[in-house]
């Protein structure tokens, strides 16, 4: 079993490659990319070199990778965070239907994309059911609403 393993190890690294890139999209920080783009270095020296040599082209692609390809695909994929808004954040200007009724210095819910939000009304005027509202404001996770 050792010596077959031995003898194929670019399946070992081509799996590694496969893992690491499936892993990579739960992650987003582009790490795990950076130990595929190593494991498929190793893939494509192992028919021709020992596994010490494979060991070494996966440390030094690796790293190469880390240092030149990771900085790069973060500077091109993340150019915009900071313009990037997110959370309840997110929220200001979108519109949504409210799906309890906002009482008059009280309460309601509205829904947005499937979430229920707690919301208030501008102005403190009476918003019922199944009315389209959009969101002006928030204070933590309460929203307020107008009219459209």
């Amino acid at each position: 079993m050792i010596d077959y393993l031995l003898a194929n190890m670019w399946q070992l690294w081509a799996v590694l490659t496969v893992v690491g890139l499936i892993l990579e999209l739960t992650s987003g920080d582009f790490f795990l990319m950076c130990i595929a783009i190593g494991a498929a270095g190793a893939a494509i020296t192992a028919p021709f070199a020992n596994i010490y040599a494979q060991l070494a082209v996966f440390g030094v692609v690796t790293l190469i990778s880390l240092f030149q390809v990771r900085p790069l695909v973060l500077r091109y994929l993340h150019r915009h965070d900071t313009q990037r808004v997110s959370n309840a954040d997110a929220l200001m200007g979108r519109q949504g239907r409210v799906t309890e009724a906002i009482q008059s210095n009280g309460f309601g819910y509205v829904a947005i994309d499937g979430d229920l939000w707690k919301a208030v009304a501008q102005g403190d005027a009476e918003i019922p059911v199944d009315t389209r509202v959009k969101v002006v404001g928030r204070e933590s996770t309460i929203i307020t609403v107008e009219k459209l």
